[in-house]
C-alpha cells in the first residue's frame, strides 16, 4: 500500500484538517517534476549501463561518514526558528540557490512545509497542554477516590495520621514494575489479596508514622471535607431530585454504593483519557512519518539533498521532541492497574488497550446464503398465490388481506435494517466517525456486513413462515395451529431481540433496547445523540407501531374474519389515533429536556415543529377513519403546514445545506460526499416524500392499489426518506465535530470541590 492511502487511513477523522497536507505537498513537487524533465535531456540507456562499472565505494564505515560530511556540505536550505510572542517557535526556511539555479516551484514547497510544521506543531501542543490540565484534575478524582476507600471500608480512620503517597504524580515507578515478566505472571487470586490488603497495609503506616506526623502536611482525609458526588442526571430519581432540591451535587455519605457508582465513573473517565493519549501519539508519529518520506520524494525529483538538515529541525521541534504523551501514558497504565484492575497487568492492559472489530468470513457467506433464500421464498410465494389463483377467491382473498399487517411489521423493520446496512457502507467509504457520534462502546459497533445478515436473516424467517401459514390454510389444516403461527413468528423474533446470552450481537440489541427505554423515559433521562436519534427513526415506523395494535386486536378480541372488524371499536380507533402520536411526543419531550439543559432556543423551535405534526397526525388519522370533508380541511391546512416547516428543518438545519454564503452555492462549504448534485437529488426527493403524505389525505384514485396496500407503499416510502435522512443527517454531525477538531466524547468526572465553585463565585 502506498503511504498516501496508509496516511489516509490513519488519520482521526476529525483531526483531517489538522494532519500534514501530504497531497498538497504532492502536488508542488510534481511541478517540481515537470520542471526537471523539462529542463533536463534525457539520460541515454548506454550512460545508465556504464554507471554499474564505476568504482566500488565500499562498506567501510570511514568511507560512509565522509559521504555524511559532503552531505551537510552540500545543503540547499537553511532553517531559521523565530519565537512567537507566545514563547513558541515558527519555523522558515530560506532556500539557498540563487534564483538562476533554482525554480520558484521548490521555493512553494519549502514555505508549504514550513507551514504544515508550523500547523502541526501548534495543534500538538494545544492538545498536549489539554491533557496536561486534565491529568492535574484526574490526579485530583485520584486522590478523592483513595480518600473514599479508605472511609468507607475504615470509617475510624480519623484516628490515625495517613502520609500522602497515593497519587497519579508518583506512579512512574509502578510503571517498571508493571511491565516486569513476575507481574504478567500474577494470579487472580493473588491480585485479589493485594488489592484487599492494600487499604489495611495504608492504615497500618498511618498509625506507626502518628508519633512524629509532619506538621507541614495536611491530612489526606481533609479532601473529603471539600469533595461532593456530582449528580449527572442519569436515571429518573435523580432528575426528579434535583428538580425538586434544586442541587446539581450530593453530599458524601461514605456507603459502599457511593464508592462504586465513584469507581465506575472515574474507570471509564481514565480509560477514555487513556484512549486520548494514544490518538495523540499516533498523530505524532504519522505527521513525522509524512514529513520523513515527503522530503525522501523531494531529495529523488529535485536531486538536492535537504531532507537530513530539515529532518533535524522537525525532530527538534515541538512534536518530534516532546515526551510529556509518553510519561502520561505510562503513568496512565500504571495507575489504572493499581487501582482498577486489582494490580493484574494483564486485565487492566485487556480494558485499556483500544478494541478492534475483526471482519469475520462466516458473516459474509451467511450473507449471500441468506440473500439467496429470501429471492427463493420470494418467488415461491409469489408462485404459489398466481397457481392457486388465491387472489380470485373471495374467502382466501379476505384472510390474506386480513394477514397482511401480521407479515408487513417485519417488512417495515426489515427495510429500515437494510438501509441502516447501507448507510453504514457509506459512512465508512466517506470516513464519517459514526461509531463515536453515537457512542458505541469501542469494538462492539456492528459493520454493514452485520446489519445486512440480521436483515436478510429476519426475511427468510418471515417468509419462511408466511410460506408455512400459507400453505396451511390453502390445504385446510386445522384453523386452531394455523392462526397461532404469525404469533408464534412475534414470539421468536421478540425472543432473539430479548435474548440474555451472549449470542447475536448482544452488546448491540442491549444498547438499542437501552436506548428505546430511555425514549420512553423521556424527559427522564438526560437525550443523547443515539436516543433523539433512535426517536426520530420511530416516527417513520408508525405503520409498524399500528400493526402491533392489530396484533394485539387480532388475538386478544380475536376478530380474525376481517381487519375492518377492529375499525368499528372506538377504543380501537382511540389507540390508533394515540400509536401515531407517541413516537412524536416523544421527540417532543426530548426537545423541552434539551431546552432547558443547553437553554438554546433552537430546541423550542425543533419541539414545536413535532407538536405541529402531532396536530396533523391527529387529524388526517381522524379524516381516514370518519372520511368527513370538514375534517378533510383541517386535515389538508395541517398537513402542508407540518410539511413545509418539517421539510425546511430536514434541508437546511439537519442536513445543513441551503447556506446563502457557502462556496458551494446552495450547499455548505464542507461536503463528505464529492458530487455536488448528489445534494440536489436529495433535496428534490426529500420534498417529494414529504409531499406524497398528502395522498391520505386527497385520496387520489389510484387502480393498481387497494385496501392498506396505499398506507403501506407510503409507509415503505417514509421509511427510505428516513434512511436518506439518516445519512446526511449524520454527515453534518460529523463536520461539526471536525470544525471544533471535537474526537472525545466528554464523560462526567465523579466528584467536585468546593474549593473550584469558591473561585468561580469569586
Amino acid at each position: 500500500m502506498k503511504f498516501g492511502k496508509e496516511f489516509k487511513q490513519q488519520k482521526v477523522p476529525e483531526w483531517t484538517e489538522a494532519y500534514v497536507d501530504y497531497n498538497g505537498l504532492k502536488r508542488i513537487l510534481h511541478k517540481v517534476q515537470q520542471f526537471r524533465q523539462h529542463e533536463r535531456p534525457t539520460t541515454p540507456r548506454v550512460s545508465q549501463q556504464l554507471s554499474l562499472y564505476r568504482p566500488f565505494s565500499g562498506l567501510d564505515v570511514k568511507s560512509s561518514s565522509k559521504d555524511t560530511k559532503g552531505d551537510v556540505e552540500d545543503q540547499v536550505i537553511a532553517v531559521e526558528t523565530i519565537q512567537n510572542g507566545d514563547s513558541r517557535e515558527v519555523y522558515n526556511t530560506n532556500f539557498l540557490p540563487s534564483p538562476k539555479e533554482g525554480e520558484q516551484s521548490e521555493i512553494m514547497f519549502f514555505e508549504k512545509l514550513d507551514e504544515e510544521l508550523n500547523k502541526v506543531n501548534t495543534f500538538y501542543r494545544d492538545k498536549v497542554e489539554e491533557v496536561i490540565v486534565e491529568a492535574a484534575s484526574l490526579n485530583k478524582q485520584m486522590n478523592a477516590l483513595i480518600a473514599l476507600r479508605i472511609k468507607v471500608k475504615q470509617p475510624d480512620i480519623n484516628k490515625c495520621h495517613i502520609q500522602r503517597n497515593v497519587s497519579m504524580d508518583s506512579s512512574s515507578t509502578e510503571s517498571s514494575n508493571s511491565n516486569s515478566p513476575n507481574r504478567e505472571d500474577t494470579t487472580a487470586t493473588e491480585s485479589r489479596h493485594m488489592d484487599s490488603k492494600f487499604v489495611e497495609e495504608k492504615i497500618n503506616d498511618a498509625c506507626r508514622n502518628r508519633v512524629n506526623p509532619d506538621k507541614n502536611e495536611s491530612h489526606p482525609l481533609d479532601i473529603l471535607d471539600r469533595v461532593r458526588i456530582n449528580n449527572t442526571l442519569e436515571n429518573p430519581m435523580s432528575t426528579i431530585r434535583s428538580v425538586l432540591n434544586d442541587s446539581k451535587d450530593k453530599d458524601l455519605r461514605f456507603k459502599k454504593e457511593e464508592l462504586k457508582e465513584a469507581e465506575g465513573r472515574l474507570k471509564v473517565v481514565i480509560i477514555e483519557f487513556y484512549h486520548k493519549l494514544h490518538l495523540l501519539k499516533r498523530y505524532s508519529y504519522v505527521n513525522l512519518l509524512a514529513f520523513s518520506k515527503i522530503l525522501k520524494k523531494y531529495e529523488k525529483i529535485s536531486l538536492r539533498k535537504a531532507a537530513r538538515s530539515y529532518m533535524r529541525t522537525v525532530d527538534d521541534s515541538y512534536i518530534g521532541s516532546s515526551d510529556e504523551i509518553t510519561l502520561l501514558l505510562d503513568r496512565v497504565e500504571s495507575t489504572f492497574i493499581k487501582y482498577f484492575a486489582k494490580s493484574n497487568h494483564r486485565e487492566g492492559m485487556k480494558l485499556l488497550r483500544p478494541k478492534r472489530k475483526r471482519e469475520k468470513h462466516r458473516v459474509t457467506f451467511f450473507s449471500g446464503f441468506f440473500s439467496g433464500c429470501s429471492i427463493a421464498l420470494l418467488i415461491a410465494i409469489i408462485l404459489l398465490i398466481q397457481a392457486r389463483k388465491l387472489m380470485n377467491k373471495e374467502e382466501h382473498a379476505m384472510y390474506i388481506e386480513n394477514v397482511f399487517p401480521l407479515y408487513s411489521l417485519y417488512a417495515y423493520i426489515t427495510l429500515h435494517m437494510l438501509l441502516y446496512a447501507a448507510n453504514i457502507y457509506f459512512w465508512k467509504h466517506c470516513r464519517i466517525n459514526y461509531p463515536f457520534i453515537f457512542e458505541f462502546k469501542q469494538g462492539t459497533e456492528l459493520s454493514y456486513q452485520d446489519v445486512f445478515l440480521f436483515s436478510v436473516g429476519l426475511a427468510v424467517l418471515t417468509l419462511g413462515t408466511f410460506l408455512v401459514h400459507l400453505n396451511m390454510k390453502v390445504d385446510s389444516v386445522s384453523s386452531k395451529y394455523t392462526e397461532l403461527v404469525p404469533l408464534g413468528l412475534l414470539v421468536v423474533f421478540l425472543a432473539i431481540l430479548l435474548c440474555p446470552f451472549k449470542i447475536l450481537y448482544k452488546s448491540s440489541r442491549v444498547f438499542l433496547i437501552r436506548c428505546l427505554f430511555r425514549c420512553i423515559c423521556a424527559p427522564l433521562y438526560k437525550v443523547s445523540l443515539a436516543d433523539f436519534f433512535l426517536a426520530d427513526q420511530l416516527t417513520s415506523q408508525i405503520q409498524a407501531m399500528r400493526c402491533l395494535e392489530f396484533y394485539i386486536c387480532y388475538y386478544g378480541l380475536r376478530w380474525y374474519q376481517r381487519e375492518q372488524k377492529c375499525h368499528t371499536l372506538d377504543l380501537y380507533n382511540i389507540f390508533y389515533i394515540i400509536i401515531a402520536v407517541i413516537p412524536f411526543w416523544l421527540r417532543f419531550l426530548q426537545c423541552v429536556r434539551r431546552l432547558f439543559e443547553e437553554k438554546d432556543w433552537a430546541h423550542l423551535y425543533n419541539g414545536s415543529r413535532y407538536f405541529l405534526t402531532i396536530i396533523a397526525v391527529v387529524l388526517r388519522t381522524v379524516f381516514e377513519l370518519k372520511m368527513e370533508k370538514s375534517w378533510k380541511v383541517l386535515a389538508l391546512v395541517s398537513s402542508v403546514a407540518a410539511i413545509l416547516f418539517n421539510t425546511y428543518w430536514d434541508i437546511a438545519i439537519d442536513w445543513g445545506l441551503l447556506q446563502r454564503k457557502s462556496k458551494n452555492i446552495f450547499l455548505r462549504n464542507k461536503l463528505a460526499v464529492s458530487r455536488k448534485y448528489v445534494y440536489f437529488v436529495v433535496m428534490a426527493l426529500d420534498v417529494i416524500l414529504r409531499l406524497s403524505w398528502l395522498q391520505l389525505v386527497l385520496k387520489f384514485n389510484i387502480r393498481a392499489l387497494k385496501g392498506t396496500s396505499i398506507s403501506t407503499l407510503f409507509s415503505l416510502l417514509e421509511i427510505f426518506r428516513r434512511g436518506v435522512w439518516m445519512f446526511f443527517r449524520l454527515e453534518n454531525e460529523h463536520l461539526n465535530n471536525v470544525g471544533k477538531y471535537r474526537a472525545f466524547k466528554s464523560v462526567p468526572l465523579p466528584f467536585s470541590y468546593y474549593e473550584e465553585d469558591e473561585d468561580k463565585v469569586e
